[in-house]
């Protein structure tokens, strides 16, 4: 055996010795014997039996981790050597963590090597633990007084703002041209009281309208005639809230419109006009008015062009018979009771149509009607400077054939079998351009100007058309006790009363 063999022999026999002493003592609790301390180890194995040069201190408290290792019954596991530099002992060499072998000897065989710093692991992490509750805290205390603050990857705080969108497209920029210009129009009527002693005018309904001309202190609003029927007092809200008493300037109860003068110091904008005419299927359309009221005054509703020159009959007595035929534009914007009057624009922001009238039906969504800029224009030009508009008119009063009992068409009319359609001549004026002609009672027109009438709504819209005028003279077909006869007559002025 060389020297160095014999050196090691020797200090592992030393080093067995007074760890054995030191588990003799600790079995038999005899603090008499002394102890070896040494700065190489501390803490005691987890059967209980102290590490050699153990502090008492260390070794108290790894015996209460052992013993709530063998409150668990679960054989504790070996554990791999702490990391970090070894600590000298005593000859200066490195000595591992390990512990005595119970069956000991002097042989010096190593066991298995353990852990012997669990409670320090233990505090290691229960520190931590603290520690890293204790940032959260602080964390979640920051952001909560600083909510609009939030950090970027650098750990930088980023202001947050809240975003406002100032939405700009070609309807806001059409509605803006023209909102100003549509108004409410109230209709106040006489209201007796009970015992009848005492009457005051009341609001009993309302309406919209389109202010189009301002001149010499004045301004002009179109709107419906329905909108001002029977009104004993006219009254205009702008869109700012403030009134105008309203003075009515004439009316056409065929074409549904109305113009109205007020004073012009509370108007700040006034509607243009755009070609009707030109208008295509499917194009944008802005439907601007009070719908239900002054409550929802400026109400913009969009949709398309659906469709041109729509023949829409019309009840214009009210008497339960349609008695004219409206050519409007359809439209799905929305038109709801008290857009009447109101202005349907195009994309630029130009008056396309008067807002007239909508249909109503259970399974009916999405039609409403406009009358067309095109008419609407020389129309309340002469209701502005006539208060009436002047059409031709024959002189007569008309009943439809198809509303005459068949016996009647046979007995009194004579009409042959082929002819179940006409206007029937139920009195004429005396001077007037039938009279003039040589019509009588009960004669049955057919044709006019070379146009088939059916009916006396057919007679009307040819009558007002475009291709005849005041002066004109125009040939009329007609039968006569069972014959057709043919007659020319020169068109007269009418009022639109008549």
């Amino acid at each position: 055996m060389d020297e160095k063999e014999k050196n090691l022999n020797e200090n592992s026999e030393n080093e067995s010795t007074p760890k054995r002493e030191v588990e003799e003592t600790l079995h038999t609790k005899d603090s008499s014997q002394p102890v070896q301390e040494t700065p190489i180890v501390e803490g005691v194995t987890p059967e209980g039996e102290k590490f050699a040069g153990a502090t008492e201190d260390a070794a108290e408290a790894s015996s209460t981790n052992a013993f709530f290792e063998e409150a668990s019954n679960k054989e504790p596991e070996p554990a791999r050597p702490a990391p970090g530099p070894r600590r000298p002992n005593a000859a200066g060499g490195a000595i591992p963590p390990n512990r005595v072998n119970n069956g000991g000897g002097g042989s010096g065989n190593q066991p298995p090597k353990r852990n012997k710093h669990l409670l320090g692991y233990f505090l290691t992490a229960l520190i931590g633990v603290i520690i890293g509750g204790l940032i959260i805290f602080f964390v979640a205390w920051d952001n909560g007084d600083n909510a609009d603050t939030t950090s970027n990857s650098n750990n930088k705080p980023t202001k947050v703002e809240k975003v406002s969108v100032n939405t700009t497209s070609d309807v806001t920029k059409a509605v803006d041209k023209v909102q100003d210009a549509v108004v409410s129009v109230l209709n106040y009527q006489s209201s007796s009281s009970l015992d009848g002693t005492t009457s005051s005018e009341k609001e009993a309904s309302s309406g919209s309208g389109v202010i189009y001309k301002k001149a010499n202190g004045k301004a002009y609003i179109v709107t419906n005639n329905h909108v001002v029927a029977d009104a004993n007092k006219l009254e205009v809200t702008f869109t700012n809230g403030k009134k105008s008493e309203a003075k009515l300037l004439g009316t056409d109860e065929w074409n549904d419109l109305a113009v109205l003068e007020i004073d012009d110091k509370n108007v700040s904008t006034v509607a243009a006009f755009g070609d009707s005419d030109s208008l295509k299927l499917g194009e944008p359309a802005i439907a601007i008015g009070s719908p239900l009221g002054t409550e929802f005054s400026g109400s913009v509703t969009q949709g398309i062009i659906s469709g041109l020159n729509r023949a829409v009959p019309v009840d214009t007595n009210g008497d339960g018979t349609e008695d004219w035929e409206a050519d409007v534009i359809q439209t799905d914007a929305a038109i709801n009771p008290g857009n009447s009057g109101g202005a349907l624009i195009n994309i630029e922001g130009q008056v396309i149509g008067i807002n007239s009238m909508k249909i109503s039906m259970e399974n009916v969504e999405g039609i409403s009607f406009a009358i067309p800029s095109n008419t609407v224009e020389p129309i309340i030009e002469q209701l502005e400077t006539k208060g009436e508009v002047e059409r031709p008119s024959l002189g007569v009063s008309l009943r439809d054939v198809d509303t005459i009992p068949e016996t009647q068409q046979k007995n009194i009319l004579k009409l042959p079998d082929s002819v179940d359609y006409g206007a029937m001549v139920q009195q004429v004026v005396s001077g007037s351009a039938a009279d003039k002609a040589g019509l009588k009672q009960y004669d049955v027109i057919v044709e006019l100007n070379g146009e088939k009438v059916t009916n006396s709504m057919t007679l009307r819209k040819i009558l007002y058309g475009n291709d005849v005028k005041i002066g004109d003279k125009v040939k009329v077909k007609y039968y006569r006790d069972g014959k057709e006869q043919s007659t020319d007559i020169k068109l007269e002025a009418a009022k639109t009363t008549t």
